[in-house]
């Protein structure tokens, strides 16, 4: 399946990016079919070839969630912007505050079973 996506370029800390067709299970910085504009997120300056994106969008392209985003606010396609969230990390639990707390409990158990049995024993 052919996608719409952004390819890296520019320098370390100042990136730019191209906006190019390309199969999706490729990686984005291998080979692609068309590049179809250019993105300068600093300056927030695109450059579109709008007749050549919606070519593709046509015949069955989809575009990523971040192009598909600026693709609408430069109003080349129509639509509700895609929220793109990043899933949160979960955290692991502590496996030594755990530990500590059934060798706290052992101990307990141990100082009061033999008061216990003492009991039973006044009471027979």
């Amino acid at each position: 399946m052919l996608t719409i996506r952004f390819n890296r370029t520019g320098k370390k800390n100042r990136a730019s990016f191209r906006i190019v067709l390309q199969e999706k299970a490729k990686a984005p910085n291998h080979r692609h079919v068309e590049v179809l504009g250019s993105y300068d997120p600093h300056s927030k300056v695109a450059v579109l070839k709008k007749d050549r994106i919606l070519h593709w969008l046509g015949l069955g392209a989809q575009a990523s969630d971040s192009v598909h985003n600026l693709l609408v606010k430069q109003s080349v396609v129509e639509g509700k912007k895609t929220a793109i969230k990043m899933a949160r990390p979960v955290k692991k639990e502590e496996p030594a505050v755990e530990e500590a707390a059934p060798a706290e409990a052992k101990a307990e158990a141990v100082a009061a079973e033999p008061v216990a049995e003492k009991e039973v024993e006044v009471a027979a």
